[in-house]
């Protein structure tokens, strides 16, 4: 006996499809509908039909065979027999973060293709996996961030038994994973939201379309899809924590933040780490403390502001980051902006993260974001000589904060990260590849920029696992190796910038930064130069 159940305020009838025949649901308490159906096991597909319209994806459907555009599949999450009994998810101080995107990870694309390369994720020392969203989206690949059954892992990934093979493995080898989750819009194609209920708000926007209604009318069953989505990851998929994409483009004026309410029903049972962009303290902050009570969130100051001194670029969000002793103060505490007026933004920006724990600060030299969001998709190592991309890893993995590296990354990868779409409506398609053209034509890029419609452009962004071995990749991996094993030993610091220093000298072009167990010495001149000093050993 299998219940159907379905939330739609909107419709006078509702009715389940499934083996070809329309059975009519019942209403029960709240708007939602429900019928027991016997004949329903594991594997049946089906589809809620409103007031007699085609059948449309349930918004909970646990799985899409067949893709955004296709039926549901029922799933028991039950019977699959978990090998993970004895995993115990790693302190959060402990993090080096890995993050990955199924796709291009493996000549596969698969979680069974990444399943086959963790022994590589071991080896280089990292703690966590952060897995790049896989909820059911348009196509067959893509950046995963357009997706709309967000209930359903993507089916050309593997489905729901491929995800938990993945984590069951990732646990056996001793990674935690975080799974990239989004909270703030849906994607395009097969978003059928709106038909069934008031979960899109009638006024409050963001950039990718219509925002999520977490505080306007219905908006309470539209907070429990959330956090029942949260919730199902972390019971039936086992995941260690969720990675909450662009939170400051979710707009809340309830009593209760989404992002507390959150917070408090996970109550520590996994990380709930936030992409933010405004520096705000109170989104790590303990709850008793007036925040919201999240574990830890980006800080992209500090990836501007390495990549500055790195590279030399002032172009964009870039320009605010344009000395070292910006550096060097995104060295000693990742905010740079904790107050003060960025000109680019063009309004104040940030508080200072006094009191807060570093590791509560996730930060990166290189991320799917910094790279795939440029015109080419270029890794840092593209940008800059050897030296300097040695500099960045020496900072990132000694920092006092939460380091995560972008796949490749370890081994200066040659293949870039650019932005792919597999859209099927041909008109969609036009306007995806059409906008990324002009959005980097509107920043004065003159080059060509790869369509994202093209095959090609996803298929260049994929790994080349055989490269690993060659002399110059080989010897850029055991550089990772031996700092991340350096970061090891490396005594815990309790407080933003307790006893951490950071010095520029820019006349000489020279950063300085410190902690208890180590110094990193990096000089921008020509030649370019970074050293390595463990405080009881010799230097790497």
């Amino acid at each position: 006996m299998h219940r159907f159940r379905v939330w739609a305020p909107r419709a006078q009838r509702v009715e389940l499809v499934v083996d070809g025949q329309r059975r009519h649901m019942d209403l029960g308490a709240g708007d939602w509908w429900e019928l027991d159906e016997a004949s329903a096991a594991p594997g049946t597909r089906y589809g809620f039909s409103l007031d007699g319209r085609e059948p449309r994806p349930d918004p909970r459907s646990p799985s899409q065979p067949e893709g955004v555009l296709g039926l549901c599949e029922v799933v028991d999450h039950a019977a699959y027999r978990w090998r993970d009994g004895n995993w115990i998810r790693p302190a959060l101080e402990r993090l080096v973060i890995y993050e990955l995107h199924v796709g291009t990870f493996s000549p596969q694309g698969t979680f069974g293709g990444a399943i086959a390369k963790l022994p590589h994720l071991v080896d280089l020392g990292v703690t966590a996996v952060e897995v790049m969203p896989v909820a059911e989206f348009s196509g067959d690949h893509g950046w995963g961030y357009d997706g709309v059954d967000v209930y359903a892992p993507h089916h050309v990934y593997g489905g729901p038994n491929g995800f938990k093979e993945f984590v069951d493995a990732c646990h056996a080898a001793g990674l935690a994973v975080v799974l990239d989750v989004v909270y703030n819009h849906l994607g395009p194609v097969g978003n059928f939201l709106a038909e069934f209920g008031p979960y899109f708000s009638d006024v409050h926007h963001t950039l990718w379309g219509a925002a999520i209604n977490f505080d306007g009318a219905g908006s309470e069953e539209v907070r429990r899809f959330v956090i029942d989505n949260a919730l199902m990851w972390i019971r039936d998929y086992h995941v260690d924590g969720l990675r909450l994409d662009a939170v400051h483009a979710i707009v809340d004026e309830s009593p209760v933040h989404i992002l507390e309410q959150l917070a408090t029903e996970v109550d520590g049972g996994a990380w709930l780490i936030a992409e933010a962009g405004m520096n705000e303290p109170r989104l790590v902050r303990s709850r008793a403390d007036g925040g919201y009570g999240l574990d830890a969130a980006w800080a992209d100051d500090w990836h501007h502001a390495v990549h500055t001194a790195l590279t030399g670029e002032h172009n964009g969000y870039y320009a605010d980051f344009d000395s070292l002793a910006k550096t060097a103060k995104a060295l000693r505490q990742a905010w740079v902006f904790d107050g003060e007026w960025p000109a680019h933004r063009r309004r104040t920006r940030g508080e200072k993260p006094h009191g807060l724990p570093p590791q509560a600060f996730v930060v990166a030299a290189q991320n799917h974001d910094q790279v795939g969001n440029r015109a080419l998709g270029e890794r840092l190592c593209a940008l800059v000589d050897v030296q300097r991309a040695r500099a960045a890893a020496a900072l990132l993995l000694t920092s006092p904060f939460t380091p995560l590296l972008f796949q490749g990354e370890e081994w200066a990868a040659s293949s870039p990260f650019q932005y792919f779409t597999d859209h099927r409506d041909p008109d969609l398609a036009r306007r995806v590849s059409e906008g990324r053209r002009g959005e980097f034509a509107s920043f004065g890029w003159r080059g060509d920029v790869p369509d994202p419609q093209d095959r090609a452009t996803f298929e260049r962004s994929k790994l080349r696992w055989d490269e690993v071995g060659e002399p110059a990749h080989r010897e850029m991996l055991d550089w990772y190796r031996k700092l991340i094993a350096l970061r090891r030993k490396l005594p815990a610091i309790a407080s933003v910038g307790e006893g951490v220093d950071a010095a520029a000298d820019e006349a000489e072009r020279r950063l300085t930064f410190s902690r208890p167990g180590v110094r990193v010495l990096v000089n921008l001149g020509s030649p370019s130069s970074v050293s390595v000093e463990p405080r009881e050993a010799p230097p790497i």
